[in-house]
């Protein structure tokens, strides 16, 4: 699914869920961005790692709550039935790359044709079938919808986590669906038992 700043639409364009890796590597995982990040875009960000190979990765930003679109509005805009819906999910700003793009990261037990489940129990669909079956009352158990994804190239993510930008910790349902955005990036790094107060940039990743 794609969304314009004024309007949103189904389309293709970004990342092809076909081309995302299936597992290896840290596809999985949780990276949370050490209290040094220097890039604002990504300060005391958790990101959930859809796929990572020698390709690239591609995530999704968990604790950055979007702006200025409600669940409403955009089952408005993509004429998506019943409004109001039967449930809501929240929607994230998952990330600086097609921002347009959505996704719904959810639990794996609702699939539909191009649901990618990237490790057991959790999944990624970009298809509007699963707000049209949440708005009706069905779907997955727990979700959340992303527009945007955090985008690294061949190497590019590796490095980063060589300079100690990032620390992994691995992922769970609490912490994909249960915990308060403001609260998220404390509770990954409790997981790791690591007190934030006392990292430094020297530190490796989990």
């Amino acid at each position: 699914m794609a969304r314009s700043s004024s309007k949103a639409t189904t389309g293709n364009a970004g990342v092809k869920m076909g081309a995302l890796s299936r597992g290896g590597w840290l596809t999985g995982q949780l990276l949370v961005a050490m209290p040094s990040m220097q890039d604002p875009r990504f300060a005391r960000s958790v990101i959930c790692l859809c796929a990572h190979s020698d390709d690239g990765a591609m995530g999704i930003v968990l604790n950055k709550p979007l702006q200025g679109l409600s669940f409403d509005e955009l089952l408005k805009q993509l004429n998506l039935d019943p409004v109001p819906p039967q449930r809501r999910i929240r929607l994230m700003s998952g990330g600086p790359v097609e921002n347009g793009r959505g996704f719904v990261l959810h639990t794996a037990d609702w699939e539909t044709e191009g649901s990618l489940v990237f490790q057991p129990g959790i999944a990624l669909t970009a298809s509007v079938d699963i707000l049209k079956a949440i708005a009706g009352g069905g779907g997955p158990r727990e979700g959340l919808l992303a527009l945007g994804y955090a985008g690294w190239g061949p190497g590019q993510l590796e490095s980063e986590i060589q300079q100690n930008a990032w620390l992994s910790v691995p992922a769970d349902e609490q912490l994909l669906f249960g915990a308060d955005p403001d609260r998220l990036w404390h509770a990954a790094l409790a997981k790791l038992h690591v007190d934030p107060a006392l990292l430094s940039g020297t530190a490796g990743h989990a």
